[in-house]
């Protein structure tokens, strides 16, 4: 089936949602809609349908211009999208009842896949290269029980082991049980998926690379569940794109799996490769490795590699892992390839199939994979429905063109979490300003650190897209209102309203969504997919309407805020700026002797530098939490922009008399009916037009009084608000280290002290005990020179750094943490 951008996706219960989905007809009448929603939604549906959706996935300009102006042309918006697994007679070579009843099987058929389209040879090309002999001779000469004359006995054996590595390792395609498996997953996918839904112009532009240019093709996935692998396979598989190679985790290694998971592709690597069981590095397995993929692409084969290592457990993206990209960077400089097409790509779930990962979240330990667990998944996901999907593949762009621009840009070595803030929180000094960038910029790296670190932004930079383009789906938008705007309740004609509105701002965004339908019928639909987290109850009016609240216990407060993450980086940038307002007015009423507690803060003039300042320290202190710019970006830019954003919604305003035009009346709502054109991301070398100059240093703000404003002043600053209660709960818990603790006792302590603070109602956002949330807290503690860490045997013991000893130290620390926070 296939959708313009303006169809919107029917969404009501049963087999009558089922049909109206599959079989789009007519707007449904709306007497089949509960009748309190009705008068809500009539004045709205216009407005949604007369929007144009924003075409998603374009590459960075700034960072590949050459790309951006390859395979895109103006008619590729309006191809609109389709959903995958929706197959019908149209969609093969033949008509008639016959082929209506076999369409499955026509279409798999007919799919252009075939044994020429994969590799020959591998194994013996990678064994025979250069550097696995050297790895071989290396290795057998580092056997110390080697006796004299035996020296070609242990490289024989070092051979043999070689191979069996190897062949443990490599994938072996089989077109046949690729058009076996996409039968098999076309027919699964429909019992538990409504949809499954690309736009038809990205995967123009990836068909178009993939024939027209006669290169190695990399796609880089964000990691969301173990069905990521299966749906870029299947999607490909449609249109006719040979299968990509999927570097998997070799936990996946379970019998009789491992051989249909190489049979699609998949070959498999170790989790942790750095060293031997002896604690040496393996030469053996790094070479093998190596040279495997530098065959692949060599052979023009198309790679699939997940950044993240490991699927998100918190619904934001997890930092990149540069490890197997670095690879494919190498293999591009040392000329052994011409140049690689890398394809970030945004997958987005109404409810992924394992449903929440409360279980880790509560700190229990990972569940390794099994045939009984895959059986139990199976069985489950057969007995209930996902709601929809959306898979975004990005325009590809040039690998070669990407390493060229940054080399000739210069780039600056990554500042220090313990040099940026620590002046800031222990000295009181003012926070990170641009000139320590540049004079950051101004040093020269040496050449491997210089390696890494472009390796590593071209990492952060894929991810950080392939994140922007996923679309926002209908439960993300529901948990999100339900956690940070109606955490009491709400009556369900209010939360279809802001759901309306919400959904308006993130299209005013930029970004997309992957649904489509009546508000107040995709809110019932995301409610029934939420329902074990949430409370309806019947309103206490007597006007026949329903109350839905999120539920308060610690498992549903965890997976409402998984969902609500999928919508974190929306809105990131204006909550950065929203929670760093909250602490300059307070710092603005200690600076002016102010003893009024009920002074109203709104009345305060911000000065525009200094608040962009502060809001950049604090985005450097959630590095670990959410990326809010590509590395091509300065985050001054990004938050320059979030204040003309709020400026222009009415939130802010400018208090000088002579810019009164550029400030809209302060009795805007700030969920506008009427949204301003979304601001464009500008590149360093973009900004010498931008109003970040001179004239606007001195420009100062007021926060708009209006309730209106204030309400969503205040949801802004609740998104931050588990964060940071998190942080501030870890800076009180070092209070309690006395001594050295190992890191993992460390880390379950702090973890069971939040998790307590839960538990007994002291919290107040449940969400901020999640066990993923702990470990960022310790990252960055260590980074930010909090902790001081020690290695012996492998064994990482954690104790207060030196600086931090003082009471009067920790308690700064705290008191910076609490000064974004909502009291």
């Amino acid at each position: 089936m296939e959708l313009s951008d303006g169809l919107l996706l029917q969404v009501s219960s049963g087999e009558q949602w089922c049909s109206r989905w599959k079989h789009p007809v007519e707007e449904p009448d709306r007497s089949t809609s509960p009748s309190v929603l009705r008068s809500v939604a009539s004045s709205w549906k216009d407005g949604l349908l007369n929007r144009k959706r924003p075409f998603v996935g374009r590459c960075c300009y700034s960072c590949t211009p050459q790309s951006w102006e390859q395979l895109f042309n103006p008619s590729i918006p309006s191809l609109g999208l389709r959903n995958v697994i929706y197959i019908n007679e149209t969609h093969t070579r033949q008509r008639g009842w016959l082929a209506r009843r076999l369409s499955y099987v026509l279409f798999v058929t007919e799919r252009d896949v075939h044994k020429d389209m994969f590799t020959r040879n591998v194994v013996d090309n990678v064994l025979n290269s250069s550097r696995v002999e050297a790895a071989i001779l290396k290795s057998a000469a580092d056997v110390e029980s080697v006796k004299p004359g035996q020296e070609h006995k242990a490289v024989n054996k070092v051979k043999q082991k070689a191979r069996t590595v190897l062949q443990e390792m490599v994938a072996n395609i089989s077109p046949a049980f690729i058009r076996l498996t996409g039968w098999v997953l076309l027919r699964l996918f429909n019992g538990f998926f409504w949809s499954i839904q690309i736009h038809k112009g990205q995967l123009e532009m990836v068909k178009k690379a993939a024939t027209e240019q006669n290169v190695p093709m990399i796609f880089l996935p964000v990691h969301k569940s173990h069905i990521d692998y299966l749906l870029i396979t299947l999607i490909l598989f449609c249109h006719n794109i040979k299968a990509p190679h999927i570097a998997a985790g070799n936990n996946l290694s379970i019998p009789v799996l491992s051989v249909l998971i190489r049979k699609l592709g998949g070959f498999f690597i170790r989790r942790k490769m750095e060293e031997t069981e002896d604690g040496k590095k393996d030469v053996l397995y790094r070479s093998l490795l190596h040279t495997y993929i530098e065959e692949l692409m060599k052979q023009q084969q198309f790679l699939e590699v997940y950044l993240e290592g490991t699927r998100s457990r918190s619904g934001k993206p997890s930092p990149a892992r540069a490890g197997l990209l670095s690879i494919v960077v190498d293999t591009l400089c040392t000329g052994a390839i011409g140049d690689v097409l890398v394809v970030p790509v945004g997958i987005s779930y109404d409810r992924i199939i394992e449903g929440n990962y409360n279980s880790e979240q509560l700190g229990k330990p990972k569940k390794n994979e099994s045939w009984w667990g895959i059986a139990c998944g199976v069985f489950r996901m057969l007995r209930k429905n996902y709601g929809c999907v959306r898979v975004d593949f990005n325009q590809p762009f040039s690998l070669k063109e990407y390493l060229d621009t940054q080399r000739s840009r210069h780039i600056p070595p990554p500042l220090s979490l313990e040099n940026t803030l620590m002046p800031t929180i222990i000295s009181e000094q003012p926070e990170l300003f641009e000139g320590q960038e540049e004079e950051q910029a101004d040093r020269e790296l040496p050449e491997e650190i210089y390696r890494r670190q472009l390796i590593n932004n071209l990492a952060k930079h894929v991810l950080f897209t392939a994140n922007k383009s996923s679309s926002i789906m209908s439960t993300h938008i529901v948990a999100c209102l339900l956690l940070y705007r109606h955490r009491q309740g709400v009556v369900l004609s209010k939360l279809v309203e802001d759901f309306f509105n919400m959904k308006e701002e993130i299209l005013s965004r930029d970004f997309d969504l992957g649904f489509s339908g009546n508000s107040e019928d995709v809110v019932m639909r995301a409610l029934h997919l939420l329902e074990n987290c949430i409370n309806v109850t019947s309103s206490s009016s007597g006007n026949g309407e329903f109350t839905i609240a999120p539920g308060q216990t610690v498992p549903a407060l965890f997976e409402l805020n998984f969902y609500s993450n999928g919508l974190f980086h929306v809105f990131i940038s204006d909550a950065v700026i929203a929670c760093s307002i909250l602490s300059l007015q307070r710092e603005l009423m200690l600076e002016s002797d102010s003893h009024n507690l009920n002074e109203d803060p709104s009345g305060l003039l911000l000065g525009q530098e200094r608040l962009i300042r502060k809001a950049a320290g604090l985005a450097h202190f959630l590095i670990n939490e959410v990326a809010v710019a590509p590395p091509c970006q300065t985050i001054y830019q990004v938050f320059h922009d979030a204040v003309t954003r709020l400026i222009q919604y009415g939130v802010l305003y400018v208090a000088e008399e002579d810019q009164e035009e550029l400030s809209p009346s302060p009795a805007e709502e700030p969920w506008p009916k009427k949204f301003s054109e979304p601001l464009s991301w500008r590149s360093d070398e973009e900004d010498e037009d931008s109003d970040f100059g001179e004239e606007q240093r001195d420009r100062y703000l007021k926060v708009s009084s209006s309730a209106e404003h204030q309400e969503f002043f205040l949801f802004l600053q609740r998104l931050l608000s588990p964060v940071l209660e998190a942080y501030s709960g870890a800076a009180i818990f070092v209070h309690s280290l006395s001594e050295p603790m190992l890191e993992s006792d460390f880390t379950q302590r702090l973890f069971r002290y939040l998790l307590t603070r839960t538990e007994r109602g002291v919290a107040a956002y449940g969400e901020s005990a999640t066990h993923y949330l702990v470990k960022n807290t310790v990252k960055t503690f260590k980074e930010l020179g909090v902790l001081k860490e020690r290695k012996e045997n492998k064994v990482t013991t954690l104790e207060l750094s030196s600086t931090f000893i003082p009471q009067a130290n920790r308690n700064k620390l705290l008191q910076y943490i609490l000064g974004f926070s909502l009291l």
